[in-house]
Order: structure tokens, then sequence, then C-alpha cells
């Protein structure tokens, strides 16, 4: 199966993984997760993310459900603002990163995410996206739960308009995929279904509740045993207008009337006036955008008092000025979801080869030239399909040599230090830890 080279280290015996060297797994694990991500056969290369994951949970890092720590949030705001990384592109090295900062700082409330439109777009299935974060905390030494989570299982409203079952089942089957995954947080967003031709906020939420009912239900019947996956949900589309209390009470009352499954919600997420991506300038830089903080308070006070959620969840803000990532642990916002703050940093560095830089861009103008949109310039073109330059290339990203990577990873590191302490998560590790349940779930995997 490929794995002859490491029986050294890893054994597998009746299905499970046993570790026989973790020194020696720390060091051939840069290997196993390259052969695993380029394997061309799809069942070797299934069993290969399996035996990784695996041996990531016999070293200690086990992949777990925030909800404890939401539970423990909406009962009482600790103060600090849980980041979620979206890595699209060099996820191992990335996640690594991650890790040794959140080490270096007991750091124990951060989350690795990938939303249902990059799966697609970077090339990478949930079991991939598990195995590559799983096998940079083995790299770096990490123990404790790891939490990964499935961002905007999406309900895309063009598709669902011609096909609403065709629409539900593939986000239905995302789902399962994921928690098989072992993503025990799952965010869904039936935001785009929210009709505002109805009269009543109530009515015209309820597409919304509706459907987010049907899809956590899904959720609770996959749930393995002794886990709670975290579920989010949306009220309203980022990018559009600011969420209201009454869309907040109408979207939360009305899943309390139809959700038929144990546990509700952990959290919402609202629009405060930030869009994905940031709003791109002619020149390709990124517009100042003027968060509406007095919502997030308002609305994340709410969720909490009157709902028991963990608090409300911001969504597109990676590409926020960093004075304002201080505001949120001081609004009581709950979740902040960064990505392409992060993916800009590794296009943007001056370690990146320009003509490296160059071929994927010139790729984009060719593969993508349909997607430019009347009026916008090359700067405004090549920053929006970028993230798009990340799947195609993704064996020349993993294969730069160390000297280019080890340099972006550090510029990624001290940011990543920087948004850890302005969100307040900096010696989380001791409460994570003590609301945290976790659960090794087995896996058997055939030989």
């Amino acid at each position: 199966m490929g794995f002859e080279k490491f029986t050294e280290v890893v054994e597998l015996s009746n299905g499970k993984v046993i570790v026989k060297n973790k020194e020696a797994v720390k060091i051939a694990i840069d290997d196993l997760i390259f052969d695993a991500v380029f394997e061309e056969k799809d069942e070797i290369r299934v069993k290969k993310f399996l035996i990784i994951k695996e041996i990531a949970k016999e070293m200690g890092a086990i992949p777990s459900s925030i909800q404890g720590l939401y539970e423990e949030m909406g009962r009482a705001f600790p103060g600090f603002t849980v980041p979620a990384i979206n890595i699209r592109g060099l996820t191992y090295d990335v996640a690594r990163a991650v890790f040794r900062k959140a080490k270096e700082k007991n750091v124990g409330a951060f989350i690795f995410e990938i939303a249902r439109s990059e799966i697609g777009y970077t090339k990478q299935r949930p079991l991939e996206y598990s195995a590559c974060v799983l096998a940079a905390a083995v790299k770096e030494g990490f123990i404790g739960p790891v939490f990964i989570q499935g961002d905007h299982f999406q309900i895309v409203r063009r598709y669902f308009e011609k096909d609403p079952e065709t629409e539900t089942n593939y986000v239905k089957g995302l789902i399962k995929e994921a928690i098989e995954a072992e993503f025990y947080n799952i965010d869904i967003d039936t935001s785009t279904l929210v009709d505002l031709s109805k009269e009543t906020i109530y009515e015209q939420q309820r597409p919304n509740f509706e459907n987010t009912a049907r899809l956590a239900e899904h959720v609770r019947s996959l749930e393995p045993e002794s886990i709670t996956v975290s579920i989010g949900g949306e009220i309203g589309e980022i990018g559009g207008k600011n969420s209201t209390p009454e869309e907040a009470r109408a979207y939360l009352d009305g899943l309390k009337d139809v959700y038929k499954g144990k546990k509700g919600l952990s959290k919402l997420s609202v629009q405060t006036g930030t869009k994905h991506g940031g709003v791109v300038l002619p020149d390709g830089s990124i517009a100042q955008v003027k968060i509406d903080f007095e919502t997030l308070r308002i609305l994340s006070d709410l969720v909490r008092k009157e709902y028991g959620l963990s608090g409300c969840v911001q969504h597109g803000a990676s590409t926020l000025p960093e004075e304002a990532f201080d505001r949120f642990p001081e609004t009581g916002t709950s979740e902040i979801h960064l990505a392409t703050g992060f993916q800009n940093m590794i296009y943007d560095s001056k370690h990146l080869p320009e003509d490296f830089r160059k071929m994927i861009y010139d790729f984009l103008k060719t593969q993508f030239a349909t997607e430019k949109k009347e009026g916008q310039t090359e700067e405004q073109f090549i920053y929006s399909t970028r993230k798009k330059g990340f799947g195609p290339f993704k064996k020349e990203w993993w294969s730069l040599p160390k000297e280019i990577k080890e340099p972006i990873m550090k510029e990624l590191e001290d940011k990543f230090e920087l948004l850890f302490g302005k969100l307040r998560v900096f010696n989380t590790k001791d409460i994570v830890n003590r609301t945290v349940k976790v659960v090794k779930v087995p896996v058997k995997i055939e030989t």
C-alpha cells in the first residue's frame, strides 16, 4: 500500500494503527502525508489518510466537537473570540504554523475549517483536509482536542430553485462525508433561501429555519456515539444588509418550532457589513470596511441570554485592519472566520518566486477568462480568482523548497500570534480541556 517503508515506526494490526516509535513518526510524517495527498489510486489514498488520522489520535491529537466550550460560553462569555481558520493551499505547512503558535501561547480555542466552495476549487475533500491538519498536529507535537469544521455547508439558491431535492441531498452527502472524516463541527447555511417577498420576518425566515432544521436533524442522525456535533446556523447572507434582532428571533423561534433534534445550534452567523474576500479596489488593494460592531454586540447578547447560544459568528473578517480585531471579544462575538487574508499573505510574500506567481496568474487569465466582469481591472480579476490557483497547482505548491516555504510560514506565524493575541485566546488550553469532551472514535482500516 506504499507504507512498507514506514513499518519501523507504524504497524497496522487487525485494522488498528499501532505507533511503535513516536519520535520517529514525527520525522516520517512529512513523507507520509505527501505520499497520501498525491497517491493516484483512490482506494489506497483513502486508506493512507485514515492511517494518518489514526496515527494522530494515537499521538494525542483528537478530532473533537467544540460543543462543550460553546455551551460554557452560552452560560458565561469568557472574554475571547474563537478564530476559525480556512486553509486553501499549503494546508499541511500552514496548519503546522498554526499549531506551533498555539503550543507556544497555550492556545486551545481555535478551529480549522473548509467551506463547500473551497472543497471544490482547492481540490481538498474533507478526509484529505482532516488528514493534513492532523498530520501537522503530529509533526508539531500538539496534544489535545483538534476542532475541524465544515464552513458554509450552504444550499445554493439557484440550484435549489431548479431542483430542491437534488441540492438538499448534495449538502446531506457533504455533511455525511465530513462527519466520516471527523469534522465534528458543521456550519449550515440556508440563509440563501430567505424570502424577502413575504410580509412578516418570521415568514421571510421560514425557508431558512425549515431547511436548517432538516439538515441539522441529518447531522444528529450521523453523530458517532458520545459526540454532539457543534452546529451553526446563519440568518444574513454575507455581503447583504446587516442583520437585526427581529430576524434572529424569527429564525431561532422558527427553528425551535420545527426542529426535532435533541440539541440545537451552538452559534449564529450574522451579517455586519463585511464581504467574503473583502471589497477589491481597481488597483487590487482592499477597501476599508466599516463593520457594525454594535450589531454584533446586540445580537451576541440576545442569542446568549435568550437562547443559550455561545454568541454570534463574524464571517469575512481576515482582510479587516489589525486594530479591528480587539473589538470582537469586546462585543461578545463567539467565533470569527478568517481565510482570504492568509491566502493574500502567501501570494504577496516577497519570498514567493515571481516566475511561480506568474505561472499561476497566466493560468488564471486563460482558464477563467469568462469570469472577468465588465469594468474589472486585471488586478481585481486576479485578486478575485487567485484562490482557484491552489487546486490545479497543488503539487507545485507542496513541492516548493523549504527555503521558500519556511519564511512564508514565519510571516503567517507572526500573523497568527497577532490574531490570537487580539482575539484573547492565549492560555485557553485549560478552559478547552475542562469543557470539551474528547472521544476517540474507533475506525477500522481494512487491510
